[in-house]
C-alpha cells in the first residue's frame, strides 16, 4: 500500500472507536494473562485503549504499556483507571521501560503491525530483555490458513449494512510476502471514511523460531483464552513462552 505507516492505522478517530470495541473474550483473557501473570508486573505491547490492560490493572496488578499512537495513549488515560497505568509512547520494535516484567503479552493480532521479519525479531529480543528469569510472554493472534482460502488472494465483504451506512472489509494478500493490505471502508451521510491495515503475518511455526533466535522457548501453545487444545482447525492461537535457560 504505497504511502502507508503503521501510524495510519491509528489515529484520532480510529483511537475513539476503540474505546467502545469489545471482542467478547475479555473476561477469558483477563483469567488466563492474570493467572500465567502470577501477580505481575505486567507489560503491554501495543496497549491502545486498554480494553485488556485496565481489568488487569483494576485487580490491583502495576500495568505498562506501549504504544505508538498518541492518539490511542490519549485514549486510554481518559478512562477510569487510564493516569494508574504508566504508558510508553514507543515502537515495539526498539522499546525500553527500565523494567522486568513477570508478563509481557501482545493481542489481538497486534504483532504482525510489526512489518518484516527482522522487525519482528527485534521485537522478540526486547522482550526476552525486559522479562525477568521466570517470566512469561504471550502472543495472540490468528492463523493464516484462511488467507489461502480466498480467491485470486482478494476479498470485499461486507461488514455492516444499515439504512444510512454500510462498512466494506477490502482486503488483498500477498502470499510471497506474507502480506495483507487491508482497508475498511465506511459510507455513510457523512462521505467516506478509511481505516487502512497492513500486516505481515507468521504461522505459529514461524513465531517459534524467531522466539528461539530472541532467546525464548515455547511453554504453551492453546485454540483460545480458555486453553482449549490447538490444533489444525483452530482459527487463532494463544501461545505463551520463557526465556532458554
Amino acid at each position: 500500500m504505497i504511502g502507508y505507516r503503521p501510524q495510519d492505522s491509528f489515529g484520532p478517530d480510529v483511537a475513539g472507536q476503540y474505546k467502545n470495541v469489545l471482542r467478547g473474550d475479555e473476561v477469558a483473557a483477563v483469567e488466563c494473562l492474570a493467572s500465567l501473570a502470577q501477580g505481575g508486573p505486567v507489560l503491554e505491547l501495543a496497549i491502545g485503549a486498554g480494553r485488556l490492560a485496565l481489568p488487569l490493572s483494576a485487580r490491583g496488578m502495576v500495568v505498562d504499556g506501549i504504544d505508538f499512537s498518541p492518539a490511542m495513549i490519549e485514549q486510554l488515560r481518559s478512562q477510569p483507571g487510564g493516569r494508574e497505568l504508566n504508558i510508553f509512547e514507543q515502537d515495539m520494535v526498539e522499546f525500553s521501560t527500565g523494567s522486568q516484567y513477570q508478563l509481557i503479552y501482545v493481542v489481538w493480532n497486534s504483532f504482525f503491525n510489526i512489518l518484516s521479519q527482522d522487525d519482528q525479531v527485534r521485537c522478540l529480543r526486547r522482550v526476552a530483555q525486559h522479562l525477568t528469569a521466570t517470566g512469561r510472554f504471550v502472543v495472540e493472534a490468528y492463523v493464516p490458513s484462511y488467507l489461502y482460502r480466498k480467491e485470486n488472494n482478494q476479498y470485499v465483504e461486507a461488514e455492516s449494512i444499515l439504512p444510512q451506512e454500510v462498512k466494506l472489509d477490502v482486503l488483498r494478500h500477498d502470499s510471497a510476502t506474507q502480506t495483507i493490505e487491508e482497508n475498511h471502508v465506511t459510507i455513510g451521510p457523512s462521505g467516506v471514511h478509511l481505516n487502512p491495515v497492513v500486516q505481515r503475518y507468521a504461522w505459529p511455526s514461524e513465531i517459534d523460531l524467531m522466539a528461539q533466535i530472541a532467546g525464548l522457548t515455547l511453554e504453551h501453545r492453546w485454540g483460545g483464552w480458555t486453553r482449549p487444545p490447538f490444533d489444525s482447525n483452530s482459527p487463532h492461537h494463544v501461545s505463551c513462552y520463557v526465556r532458554r535457560p
